[in-house]
């Protein structure tokens, strides 16, 4: 079935602006650009109109030293309010693992986060991205996960923010296992960020990504399109982006899709635009 055909199929109320979705820009896109420091995080907002869009979600590596820094984050939001740019969340790494097995520990990776939520509700975010990390059995791992992220979204509750995980490595990028831990947690304001790409569960081994996002959208509050490489004709030549968009829509979603540009063959400002252009087809 062609492009057309399937979104004819979707049959989905238009947004006001007669779009079925909206296009965000996920900050790790310019990874190497900003680790290079050829681009300053503050920056990012202005980066984003360029390609015309609205929305940005930020990753906590690029201002992790200023995180509490009230100042900064000031500056940060003033500059994507002088873009006309909203602030959707930020994706949070390297504050321990809400699954740890031992209860300290794991309370300990939970309050780690509550900078970040603060930061989040400074900069008007709806939401941090967090990761499901844990060990032990599939079933000890849902337990222990939801319970870190139960005890992160009650104060998430507090500031009327949402906590969305993201498949991410290990037990997280099996759909079923994080979907399972969604009803474990069952708060309105603990949902997922379905990820197209991010389904390795170790090495050579994957999980089917079309399976592991359709199982993530009934929870999903956000949403992050994937692309690494494409034809000459534009299209992801990883994922079946007519497949995939079809899960996304039918789903009933229509909020931000982020783009998270990752590939290596054509430069990061390519490759957004590539993937901002892939995704347009589907609006």
């Amino acid at each position: 079935m062609g492009s057309a055909a399937l979104l004819a199929s979707c049959q989905l109320p238009l947004l006001a602006t007669g779009k079925k979705f909206k296009i965000s820009l996920a900050e790790w896109s310019l990874h190497r650009a900003l680790f290079a420091k050829e681009i300053d995080h503050l920056d990012f907002p202005r980066v984003a109109r360029s390609f015309d869009l609205d929305a940005v979600e930020y990753v906590s590596t690029f201002f992790k030293d200023r995180i509490t820094d009230s100042s900064y984050l000031a500056e940060m939001r003033t500059r994507a309010d002088a873009e006309g740019v909203q602030s959707l969340l930020i994706m949070c790494d390297g504050y321990g693992h809400l699954g740890n097995p031992d209860a300290k520990a794991r309370r300990t990776a939970v309050e780690n986060h509550f900078p970040l939520l603060d930061a989040a509700r400074s900069l008007g975010c709806h939401s941090i991205r967090v990761n499901a990390a844990s060990s032990g059995s599939f079933e000890e791992q849902q337990k222990l996960a939801a319970d870190g992220l139960a005890q992160l979204a009650e104060a998430g509750a507090k500031k009327n923010l949402q906590v969305i995980v993201e498949n991410h490595g290990g037990l997280s990028s099996n759909g079923a296992w994080l979907a399972g831990v969604m009803e474990a947690v069952g708060m309105e304001n603990c949902g997922t960020l379905p990820d197209f790409g991010n389904f390795q569960l170790e090495k050579d081994v994957w999980y089917d990504r079309y399976q592991g996002v359709a199982e993530l959208m009934p929870f999903a509050k956000a949403v992050s399109a994937k692309t690494h490489d494409f034809d000459a004709n534009g299209w992801e030549v990883h994922t079946d982006y007519s497949k995939m968009m079809r899960i996304v829509l039918n789903a009933g979603y229509h909020g931000y899709v982020g783009i998270e540009y990752e590939g290596k063959v054509h430069p990061e400002m390519d490759g957004i635009r590539l993937t901002r252009d892939l995704l347009r087809h589907y609006q």
